[in-house]
């Protein structure tokens, strides 16, 4: 594994070992409980929120409580949020659907961990219009329009890690209305995800019909986290990523054309291959990613390797939540490890 200038590599083993991690996300949060993940101060909900998932996991109640109100004070009347924000005010006006029905996977995390039903039952009306606006964009193959811009017009496309993102939101959703005894949701909800599972796991004409998106990595490994297990998305995961994406002793490429490992993506790509039993790889990759970091242990965006430098030089959120989440799915550190190895709701 290569040893990168001036860093001070993460000690995943332990919750202690990723603590500096929780002080860096706390001293990043605003007042508001918004969580920047930009250099400029902005965010988008879905980085938001998988910062405030790194928050809950080190044990940081009342700063991610702060960041799950923020979600509830800024949802939008038909359950969306708006695609970035500096603060609360809005920067860009879309709407996208894996943004809004990712609060299901951040509620769940959070009750994994603490165990409150009361905590589930004051934030499910928010999960409920998050969930319900994302619905209402599902076509009838299952597949879901990733966005509405600004003038209301719908994106006629689907995104195979949009819609991947989204199935694990729904999986956690229907968990959620299981252990409130909401049984209308529950139904109308397992068959959607029911439908969007199907498509996921047969692609082919559905996904990413204006633009090939093939030669991101997301694409090959979201779909495990979302959920899918059949043969093929898993010799797909094992043999496009190790063909194209993966560079062994540093972790995984974002583009496939590009000289550039990324701290998040392999941080995810790692839980992916856990999920599938592969956990040497799945430690291998884990151990690549963190570290990828600054002299006070916090990621970077990731490594260009042309060129041997940190690139961009930035240090975001989300990408050291990604970490935790990482740490923690490898090395069972909590009560919400299997998070994202193994289906969350009852069949």
């Amino acid at each position: 594994m290569k040893q990168f200038p001036n860093s001070s590599p993460i000690d995943p083993s332990s919750l202690d070992g990723l603590g500096h991690l929780g002080m860096f996300l706390e001293d990043t949060q605003f007042l508001s409980g918004a969580i920047p993940s930009n250099q400029d101060g902005s965010h988008d909900p879905w980085d938001h929120l998988e910062a405030v998932m790194g928050l809950t996991t080190l044990g940081y109640k009342d700063q991610a409580l702060n960041g799950l109100n923020w979600m509830v004070a800024n949802q939008n009347e038909d359950g969306s949020w708006f695609s970035l924000y500096q603060d609360e005010m809005p920067l860009k006006f879309d709407k996208q659907t894996n943004y809004a029905s990712y609060i299901a996977v951040a509620m769940w995390h959070f009750y994994l961990l603490n165990n409150d039903i009361n905590f589930l039952q004051n934030f499910w009306d928010s999960v409920k219009k998050g969930i319900l606006f994302s619905l209402s964009l599902q076509h009838k193959n299952g597949a879901i329009a990733w966005n509405i811009d600004e003038f209301a017009k719908i994106d006629e496309d689907y995104l195979l890690t949009g819609c991947s993102s989204i199935a694990k939101s729904l999986e956690c959703a229907i968990a959620i209305s299981q252990v409130l005894g909401y049984q209308d949701c529950e139904l109308e909800w397992k068959a959607a995800h029911s439908k969007l599972i199907k498509a996921l796991e047969n692609p082919s004409n559905i996904f990413d019909l204006q633009k090939d998106r093939s030669r991101f990595s997301m694409d090959w490994y979201y779909p495990i986290i979302g959920g899918i297990n059949s043969k093929q998305r898993i010799a797909d995961l094992t043999g496009r990523i190790q063909d194209s994406f993966w560079i062994k002793g540093l972790g995984i490429k974002c583009v496939e054309e590009e000289p550039w490992v990324t701290v998040a993506e392999t941080c995810e790509c790692s839980i992916a291959y856990k999920k599938i039993g592969e956990d040497k790889i799945a430690t291998e990759l884990l151990l690549n990613a963190i570290s990828i970091v600054n002299k006070k242990g916090i990621p970077y965006m990731g490594w260009q390797f042309h060129e041997n430098i940190y690139w961009p030089e930035e240090t975001p959120s989300w990408t050291s939540a990604a970490c935790i989440l990482a740490a923690d799915a490898n090395n069972q550190l909590t009560s919400a490890a299997d998070l994202f190895i193994k289906k969350q709701f009852k069949t």
